[in-house]
């Protein structure tokens, strides 16, 4: 053989090993996307997980479109997020699947682009929202509509959706306008984990209730029920809120300013009175792990939501616990983040963006205003070092680049900074 046609032959030897090699991966990646399931995702840092809702105006008779959905996924996994939770499948509110549409959409537009939903089903009593007496007994005939679009939602987008929750602080005793029995959820959860098992919906997605603590066992005797110890036991795992924010408020023995501790400058104060917060939360997560231990079950525990608002004029502003502020905020996320991502812990952070529906005759109102965003756009003192580290460069939302809030001077924001009362305080009080 000459020389020519050795070098021609040793070429195409490498040309098609090279194209071989090309291929595999490629398959090795596209198996690796259709393989990522809820158990892969959850407790995982890599997939940071985020409450989200897109809703811009005061009303939600106004849904984003597809293009604002995408403008805030796209900012969203700048910042590493790669799960998202979503509340309600309701006829009239298409948002969620729109949220679903619109990821679907940019993972065809990038291959490269990953995100997964946890696609919440919302559940209520009779009566419930209605002029009439709830019946916490009794559920709403809706809710079996509620299931079924989202079992469609699962099966249409069984790359996207990992897990469904069956319901949002639906069992917890203090959300009188509709709240149900655990046997409700239990039944929904049963049915759809028996849909799985007859190869109706996906066998690796996960079911799960989203509730507050005490509707997990960690709270009064009250909550301690038999068909709880059965929903337990059929969740894939349990999907914990802790709202140590609210708490200020409703138990706020945690929070006052011990008596040690006055001579302390108001950012030490401040630094271990969020401290505490992580403490108040992780003994609601631990109450939760010993309740379900009790019954001889041993499943996952996540935090299904939890956050801290940065404005307030009733329960927790300036004439309350003074637990409000984007400072606080900043440490809240920071030090929620540290525990769960070290515990191997997902945490859905409650929440993407401000959202001002929630309670839009009051826009100073704290529910308006939990997000890591404003409406806007400006990224809040939690993300302020994400915006320094250009990942929002070139993103928008509503036409507005992705900004600081206080124009990033910190100086600024803790000029605003609420001081918590002091221990004594609170006791005179309650």
């Amino acid at each position: 053989m000459s020389i020519r046609a050795f070098i021609l032959v040793l070429l195409s030897t490498v040309f098609i090993m090279s194209c071989k090699e090309e291929k595999k991966e490629k398959a090795s990646k596209e198996q690796i996307q259709k393989t990522v399931t809820a158990k892969d995702i959850l407790g995982n840092p890599d997939y940071l997980a985020i409450s989200y809702g897109g809703y811009r105006e005061k009303s939600r008779d106004s849904q984003p479109t597809i293009t604002e959905l995408k403008e805030d996924l796209k900012i969203l996994s700048a910042m590493g997020i790669k799960v998202l939770r979503t509340y309600n499948v309701q006829p009239k509110l298409p948002h969620a699947s729109n949220v679903l549409k619109a990821i679907s959409e940019l993972k065809s537009e990038d291959e490269n682009f990953e995100m997964y939903v946890m696609l919440g089903a919302w559940i209520d009593c009779l009566n419930a929202w209605t002029d009439k007496t709830p019946n916490h007994d009794v559920e709403s005939p809706n809710n079996k509509g509620e299931i079924e679009r989202a079992v469609a939602l699962a099966n249409k987008y069984p790359d996207i959706v990992k897990i469904i929750a069956v319901g949002n602080e639906a069992m917890v005793k203090w959300a009188t306008s509709y709240y149900v029995q655990p046997s409700v959820i239990l039944k929904w959860v049963t049915h759809l984990q028996n849909l799985k098992s007859e190869g109706k919906l996906p066998k690796d997605l996960w079911i799960t209730s989203s509730d507050d603590f005490a509707s997990w066992g960690g709270g009064e005797e009250q909550y301690h029920v038999k068909d709880l110890d059965s929903l337990i036991k059929t969740v894939d795992y349990i999907s914990m809120h802790t709202y140590p924010y609210h708490n200020t408020h409703y138990n706020p023995e945690f929070w006052g300013i011990p008596e040690a501790h006055l001579g302390m400058p108001d950012t030490t104060k401040i630094q271990m009175a969020m401290e505490r917060a992580i403490k108040f939360s992780q003994k609601q997560f631990d109450s939760v792990a010993n309740y379900m231990k009790s019954i001889g079950v041993n499943k996952p525990i996540h935090i299904g939501e939890t956050g801290w608002a940065t404005v307030s004029n009733g329960h927790y502003g300036n004439n309350g616990s003074r637990a409000t502020g984007e400072y606080k905020q900043g440490l809240y996320y920071k030090l929620m983040r540290r525990w769960t991502n070290r515990v191997g812990m997902s945490c859905f952070y409650f929440e993407a963006f401000n959202e001002q529906w929630k309670d839009a005759q009051n826009p100073s109102g704290s529910e308006n205003h939990f997000g890591l965003f404003t409406i806007e756009g400006k990224a809040k003192y939690p993300i302020w070092n994400l915006v320094d580290k250009g990942i929002f460069d070139g993103l928008t939302r509503n036409g507005n680049p992705i900004t600081k809030t206080y124009n990033g001077d910190k100086e600024s924001l803790l000029k605003d900074v609420l001081v918590p009362p002091t221990k004594s305080e609170i006791m005179a009080n309650q």
